[in-house]
């Protein structure tokens, strides 16, 4: 409780009894029970001066009976009475009446409704509803007089209390409240007014769409629909006989006392005691009080010393009513709001409303750090010391402090998003909880701030949120706080992508190698550096050198994986350097690495070409070294790429690389297979290098594979390359004159020496004479030839030549009918005409077509020459 006002004393043992009050400006009037009106003057009364009381004017023949109610309205300048059962008006100056509506006898209480007018400014609109018996008068004020709204309205019983909300009329009865609608009389039944038999029922308008009706020792809110405004009502100490509102606070008269309380919050503000107070009202800012014979004025303390005391028994909420109500200037008063509010949220914290706490702050626009601070080991102990709070912080532990930590991450999080929004590198003047407490005023600080916060708050509370939150690209986790706490709760994951969103991948990489080898860490095997390798790229390439050493080691096939993914970041590594390193460091896996950029990604780089032949011909030559010593006396090795095991598939991709590939060089790589082996690969070689005659030797006389030698022509004649077309003449000149062994050197060693193979010979004339030069073949036949033995042979080509001839007459018959159809369409089209007349006018442009360039259609249209790329808009015919 605190004072909110002082009750001083008006008039004291007044020999007449008070029977109404009014006020405005500084006139009280007063109505007395046998007729007059006593009009004064009350002035004075700053800070303990008594106020002076003057007696104005004194009406005794005012009324005949006492006047039951008096309102003020200083705004139309009159005064509205109930005496003697009737309504009277009468001049707020000189108190001459002005009217009396006689249609209102019987009237035992009136209410009032005064409205600014919509039509024009200054001019106000009053309605009046007079209760006669169990009926309702309406009237409103027109030209200095009273007349009639509409239609009286009928009520089930002799009104006892009134008052207007909106457009209808709020009426309480003995037992009953109703709300009537004035457009159409429609009455809507409340509630009661209670079971006790001393409660009168109350009206009292509280706004223009909210009342406040009496029920036993309660005041229950209700909007202008008749619907509850708030969740509670407000109970008072006693039964009330009649309630005031001066914002923002209730006055109600109780039988031996005054009672002050708040709706929002639910208070009792004061208990005011005087000698049994019967009436109350309010006008111009002042509220009087009278009984029976006494009269006493409630005296507003001062805002700002209610707004003191109100701070110090924590009552924020009211503080706040009554900041926004202070006559301060603007400034001030906003900065004297936001310090409240700052409070206010501060003792929200205190008593564990912690989401009500955050989403003030926020609003606010509070210092983050001092909100931060306001829990335990969240921010560091020398930085939390030189906080300032108005209390001692609550102390919070278990489920309270998980409840408010997860407040915070909400409040921190949206923090967060505003801070991303902002432009400027430097924040706004934030408020504080405490005045004169230094805030952040750098926003790189800030962010440092809220999201190492988040990732403590996410380790106490879910810390399934901690890994997405290092990932975010604009993190800024304070690195060593980050990396202890991590460490306090063994997130080594996590820590591992602290790391590399700061770019300290060594630590990363050594935290990783060393946690690979603990058996219970969640680090533990090669995967998680395999795929941290694979994510740095190129310009970390020294740095994955070094930390691949061990993967390559103890896992081969995943290490190659480092360089070998697809993904952007490995594809950008130096090709040449990663070859380098695996030569280096593992060997083995050098042959992989080129086959997967050379078939996988398409390298075309003749270097790569020619190391993978070099590495297929070191490993085949490692094992032929094996192989051959491990046959049985006198057993030839088998075809090459048929040996047994890796051997074999070993010597199958060579081949079919040599055979495949067009990027090595055979230059560079014919030197380096020995003449005594490889006779298979050399071939290759030596066709890739235009030496057909010399290929064909070795696979006829030296590996006497006639299908292998028919193989390597098809395939050489397919390739348009000068001299290919003539392999087969060069196959068949191998066969009828074996080249001399001391031409190849490869063949020095054969014994006995390759003779004429002629059946061979004239087999490949047989199955290939389409493919050969038919007189060069003949030439090179030796004279004991027998024609019998190339009779096969000259036929195939005489039926050859005799078709390629007959099919060339059958085009010269073609070609010579198509260029007659051609000549006679060509006359045709010089035999047609055309006449440009006078009248002849273009149908793109509609104009005249005269002398002017012009082109002809094939249907016959003609345009302007200009026209012509416009002719397909129009749907045109031939004119």
């Amino acid at each position: 409780m605190h004072d909110a006002y002082e009750a001083k004393p008006i008039l004291e043992k007044l020999p007449l009894a008070i029977e109404s009050i009014a006020c405005h400006g500084d006139q009280l009037l007063v109505g007395t029970k046998p007729g007059h009106l006593l009009v004064y003057s009350v002035t004075g009364g700053h800070g303990s001066q008594n106020f002076k009381v003057d007696l104005l004017k004194s009406f005794k023949s005012f009324s005949k009976k006492p006047i039951q109610q008096l309102a003020c309205v200083p705004e139309l300048q009159i005064l509205i009475s109930l005496s003697d059962n009737v309504i009277n008006v009468h001049d707020l100056a000189q108190f001459n009446q002005i009217t009396s509506i006689g249609k209102t006898r019987g009237a035992t209480l009136f209410s009032i409704d005064l409205q600014p007018s919509s039509k024009s400014g200054g001019n106000y609109g009053l309605k009046l509803c007079v209760a006669v018996k169990r009926k309702l008068q309406l009237f409103y004020w027109r030209n200095r007089s009273f007349e009639e709204l509409q239609s009286e309205l009928g009520v089930p019983d002799v009104p006892k209390a009134m008052a207007w909300c909106g457009n209808s009329l709020c009426v309480g009865f003995k037992r009953d409240y109703f709300l009537i609608k004035i457009e159409n009389g429609e009455l809507k039944d409340l509630f009661t007014t209670g079971n006790a038999s001393q409660a009168e029922p109350t009206v009292t308008r509280l706004s223009e769409d909210m009342l406040a009706l009496g029920r036993d020792m309660m005041s229950i809110i209700i909007d202008s629909e008749g619907n509850p405004a708030k969740k509670y009502a407000l109970t008072w100490s006693d039964y009330p006989q009649v309630l005031e509102h001066d914002q923002p606070y209730i006055i109600a008269v109780l039988p031996k006392y005054v009672e002050i309380r708040t709706v929002d919050p639910r208070l009792l503000v004061q208990t005011i005691e005087v000698n049994k107070p019967k009436f109350i009202t309010m006008g111009s800012g002042h509220v009087y009080v009278a009984s029976q014979n006494f009269i006493w004025r409630l005296v507003p303390i001062p805002i700002t010393a209610q707004i003191k005391e109100l701070l110090q028994d924590k009552q924020f909420e009211l503080a706040l009513h009554l900041a926004n109500m202070t006559d301060e200037v603007e400034a001030d008063k906003q900065r004297r709001i936001q310090q409240i509010q700052n409070l206010y949220a501060f003792e929200l914290f205190q008593q564990h409303r912690f989401e009500e706490s955050m989403k003030m702050f926020a609003k606010l626009g509070t210092d983050p750090s001092q909100v931060i601070g306001l829990f335990p080991d969240l921010l560091p102990k020398e930085y939390r010391n030189m906080l300032e709070y108005p209390s001692a912080v609550t102390e919070l532990s278990g489920a309270e402090l998980e409840k408010g930590l997860t407040a915070l991450i909400e409040y921190l999080t949206q923090k967060r998003q505003d801070l991303m929004k902002m432009s400027s590198q430097d924040l706004n003047q934030a408020s504080t909880i405490m005045e004169g407490c230094a805030t952040v005023t750098s926003r790189k600080q800030m962010s440092l701030i809220i999201d190492t916060t988040l990732l403590k708050c996410y380790l106490q509370t879910n810390d399934a949120l901690v890994a997405p939150l290092l990932r975010l690209k604009d993190n800024h986790c304070h690195l060593e706080e980050s990396e202890r706490i991590l460490k306090k709760y063994t997130k080594y994951s996590e820590l591992i992508i602290l790391y590399e969103k700061m770019g300290l991948h060594k630590k990363a990489l050594d935290l990783l190698m060393r946690q690979s080898q603990k058996p219970n860490s969640t680090l533990k095997g090669h995967e998680t550096t395999v795929a941290y390798l694979q994510r740095l790229g190129k310009d970390h390439f020294d740095l994955i050198k070094e930390y691949s050493q061990w993967v390559l080691k103890a896992h081969p096939e995943d290490g190659l994986k480092i360089f070998t993914e697809d993904i952007p970041e490995v594809e950008s590594l130096p090709r040449p350097g990663v070859l380098d390193y695996l030569i280096t460091k593992a060997k083995d896996l050098a042959i992989p690495y080129l086959e997967h950029i050379i078939h996988n990604c398409n390298d075309v780089t003749p270097d790569f070409h020619n190391k993978l032949i070099h590495l297929y011909r070191e490993k085949v030559q490692e094992q032929l070294e094996e192989y051959i010593p491990s046959l049985p006396e006198g057993q030839a090795p088998v075809r090459a790429g048929t040996e047994p095991g890796e051997l074999g598939e070993l010597r199958r991709k060579l081949l079919f690389f040599l055979e495949t590939s067009l990027h090595y060089v055979p230059e560079k790589l014919l030197i380096h297979f020995p003449v005594d082996g490889f006779f298979e690969e050399r071939a290759l070689l030596l066709g890739r290098l235009g030496k057909h005659e010399q290929a064909l030797a070795i696979y006829a006389h030296l590996l006497k594979d006639t299908r292998r030698a028919e193989d390597y022509c098809r395939r050489n004649y397919a390739i348009d390359r000068e001299g290919n077309i003539d392999v087969y003449l060069c196959l068949f000149r191998t066969y009828i004159s074996p080249p001399d062994p001391d031409s190849l050197r490869i063949m020095e060693n054969i014994q006995p020496p390759p003779e004429p193979n002629i059946n061979a010979a004239l087999e490949v004339l047989e199955f290939h004479h389409d493919k050969i030069d038919t007189a060069k073949a003949l030439e090179m036949l030796p004279d004991t030839t027998q024609v019998k033995n190339v009779y096969v042979f000259m036929k195939k080509v005489l039926e050859g030549k005799a078709m390629v001839k007959r099919s060339n007459q059958i085009l010269k018959s073609l070609f010579y009918s198509e260029n007659l159809q051609v000549r006679e369409q060509h006359i045709h089209y010089q035999s047609s005409k055309c006449v440009i007349t006078e009248e002849r006018n273009c149908p793109v442009c509609k104009k005249r077509i005269g002398d002017s360039a012009f082109a002809r259609l094939p249907n016959g249209v003609v345009v302007h020459y200009f026209c012509r790329n416009d002719m397909a808009k129009f749907s045109m015919e031939p004119t």
